[in-house]
């Protein structure tokens, strides 16, 4: 032991802290942290704080990704958490910031060596503005999204008759001609544009936790696998085991943010998906001459103006100004007399209740100290916990806004009048949750969970395929295992597919490739031609029902290549689709839309469904621009699965380049021994040249689950 704690790789290259409290541990954590992702935390820091121009690339599209993240403002605000903080937390934190200057004081990594760049100490601030990040990127985002895209669609023209349908008993109250006033701005930054940087991209996940009342054991098994972006190097988890004295925990961690995001501890395995809960409102707010009006005083006020100055290598600095109030960031310029869109995120000033709820995990011993734990973190997730004693549950987390009865937060209000705004927060224990229930099990797979609280936090979860499709196995099964969770782990059957198939089938043309897709298995394997030709189809109701029908061809391929729409909320779109009649089939029947389709589509030659799902992952930092030889990027490589699979498959074209959704990081969690069974799309290591850059990504493409173990005995390689 140096300095009371040691790290060392096991045979996998997974660092392993061993210290002598907890204090050290976490000095270690966040040394290991800076030495084998250095390069992933600074990137993301860099981001968050809106210094791209600054510090790396001065280039148009990086002012955009800098204005972006100033206007959030993640990396203000947080003083006051940190001195909130309970005194363990803080001195668990402090412990991890010194280690990630240790880290950075031995080596700057290469990458920003090149632009001259040496790192400021790492502060519990960035910490928190790390947490920010990782709960709003894509995941809340996708809700304003939707509502955006729905102010959109009043301002088109869209009947209340489609929106409706669409939007069932969401709409209750929306006043479509305040709508219709609405000066809609540019988006700050375009997604092709903040996506192609270094920021993670989380879409979904499953993850489900069984009983020894359904193992063959006798005792529990939890099972989790991320759903993200993993064509980008490194991949965002990285996997690590910490130990204080006989306490230890191991699992994924996320770079920048100390202990054990998802994995077990001695006593307790806890795992995570995303619960699509609504945290992002807009208001309308009456602008003019630099001020909003209130009904309640019948006075104008004055916004606050935010003067964000952006540094620029080698060109002038840029200055913006952002007007704020009480209910979050207008969209416009108040002096011009307008209506404008003024937004909030919910947990935009949060972050330090996360952090320190990461921290009391590694000793947390029970599910229910797990759920009070988790169930304070600020935004929105899905646990399942699992613990020795035999008991499993469930708790959803989130700062998730009370708004006035009859709201549903998908369309704007206005803002003038007080009784729109929001009302406090949902209490934790009001939110979905379960403990030991009497099926034996629990799956979440971002679908809607309200049934299981006292209050309704979800308005557009996504479609139930993949958690229905859980449910099956596990509620047919007294005697699972280890294995079992494996083979699911890569099940590629479609529910959402059989649901269509039933309608389909019997009006498939006559034609070799309706033969094909009749006799379908409905799986999305590699071979599979009858999933190419299903996708084929499934795109043809689209382009039919909501582009020529309703919102206009250019419009739905618009939404199909540039944004998250139909990948977030398809099964609102299932349910017109599959529905019998809608105001969508502009009056035809179903069965002649389908037939048309169906004709249309098909009229190809079909493909097996690897011909279409290949990509390339690419290093973060140099984004596919160095040649294929030097080794920074991986590939090509072929996902199996789909959209509404287990094993989620989802690979397409986004503003020219490549995008994923697929399990980043698999593990399964047997109460029989102490061990995590886990692979992970990628490595310990973002260093380009050590042995440990990709080291798992066989494991994860051949679906072979490594072991990670506590015990000091695994010792296998220095950590350096």
């Amino acid at each position: 032991m140096t300095q009371g704690y040691h790290i060392w790789r096991d045979q996998n290259g997974l660092p392993h802290v061993n210290a002598n409290d907890d204090a050290k541990m976490f000095y270690g954590q966040g040394y290991a942290h800076a030495r084998d992702r250095g390069m992933q935390m600074l990137l993301m820091r860099i981001l968050g704080q809106g210094r791209l121009s600054e510090i790396l690339d001065a280039s148009d599209d990086s002012l955009k990704i800098d204005l972006f993240f100033r206007r959030m403002n993640w990396s203000a605000n947080t003083r006051h958490h940190v001195e909130n903080f309970s005194d363990a937390a803080r001195h668990s934190l402090d412990a991890y910031c010194a280690g990630i200057n240790a880290g950075f004081a031995k080596a700057t990594p290469l990458e920003f060596k090149l632009f001259g760049y040496t790192p400021e100490p790492w502060t519990p601030e960035d910490s928190i503005l790390i947490s920010r990040m990782v709960g709003y990127l894509t995941l809340a985002q996708s809700q304003g999204e939707i509502e955006r895209l729905l102010i959109e669609m009043v301002q088109a023209g869209v009947s209340d008759e489609k929106l409706h349908a669409l939007f069932p008993g969401l709409l209750d109250g929306m006043d479509r001609d305040l709508i219709n006033t609405v000066t809609l701005h540019d988006r700050i930054v375009p997604n092709e544009i903040l996506w192609a940087c270094g920021v993670p991209r989380m879409m979904a996940s499953n993850n489900w936790v069984v009983s020894g009342r359904k193992t063959r054991s006798g005792k529990p098994i939890l099972s989790n696998d991320p759903h993200l972006e993993v064509n980008r190097l490194p991949n965002v988890w990285c996997e690590m085991a910490i130990a204080s004295q006989d306490q230890w925990a191991m699992g994924g961690t996320m770079p920048g943010l100390p202990g054990v995001l998802v994995g077990r501890n001695n006593h307790l395995a806890w795992g995570a998906t995303y619960a699509f809960v609504d945290t992002i409102d807009s208001w309308v707010e009456r602008c003019k001459d630099g001020q909003y009006y209130r009904e309640d005083d019948e006075c104008w006020h004055d916004f606050t103006p935010r003067i964000e100055v952006i540094k620029r290598k080698k060109k002038d600095p840029v200055s913006v100004t952002f007007y704020e109030n009480d209910l979050g960031t207008l969209e416009g310029d108040p002096h011009s007399e307008e209506h404008c869109l003024i937004t909030r995120w919910a947990a935009a000033d949060s972050g330090a209740a996360t952090v320190e709820a990461g921290l009391s995990m590694f000793r947390a011993s029970t599910v229910k100290a797990g759920m009070n734990a988790y169930g304070q973190i600020e935004t929105g997730w899905n646990y399942l916990f699992a613990d020795t004693d035999g008991n499993i549950g469930f708790q959803m987390s989130g700062q998730v806004p009370i708004r006035r009865k009859g709201l549903s937060g998908l369309f704007p209000t206005p803002a003038w009048q007080s009784q729109n705004h929001w009302q406090g927060f949902i209490a934790q224990n009001d939110m979905p949750r379960q403990y030991n229930p009497d099926c034996g099990f629990i799956c979440t797979a971002n679908n809607d969970l309200n049934t299981l609280g006292k209050a309704d936090p979800i308005n557009m979860p996504m479609g139930a395929y993949r958690a229905d499709r859980i449910a099956d196995i596990l509620a047919d099964r007294d005697d699972l295992t280890t294995d079992d969770m494996f083979t699911m782990h890569f099940d590629v059957f479609s529910r959402q597919a059989e649901a269509f198939m039933a309608i389909l089938r019997p009006l498939l043309p006559e034609t070799p490739q309706g033969n094909i897709l009749a006799q379908w298995d409905l799986c999305y394997d590699a071979n599979s031609k009858g999933a190419y030709l299903f996708e084929q189809f499934y795109k043809a109701l689209y382009d039919q029902v909501f582009g020529a029908n309703g919102l206009g061809k250019d419009v739905v391929s618009f939404l199909q290549t540039e944004t998250g729409t139909f990948v977030d909320f398809y099964a609102n779109f299932d349910r017109i689709l599959l529905g019998e009649t809608s105001p969508w089939f502009a009056g035809q029947s179903r069965d002649e839309i389908y037939r048309h389709c169906a004709a249309q589509a098909l009229n190809i030659d079909p493909k097996p469904w690897s011909d279409v799902q290949s990509y390339t992952m690419t290093n973060i930092f140099f984004d596919g621009k160095l040649p294929a030889f030097l080794g920074f990027d991986r590939g090509p490589i072929t996902a199996i699965g789909g959209r509404a699979t287990i094993h989620q498959g989802q690979v397409y074209r986004s503003a020219g380049r490549d995008t994923t959704f697929l399990p980043s990081f698999r593990m399964v969690a047997d109460f029989t021994n102490t061990d995590l069974r886990t692979n992970l799309a990628g490595g310990p290591s973002d260093r380009r040249f050590s042995r440990w850059y990709c080291s798992d990504l066989n494991n994860w493409l051949n679906g072979t689950f490594k072991t990670v173990s506590p015990k000091m005995d695994q010792k296998k390689h220095p950590f350096s």
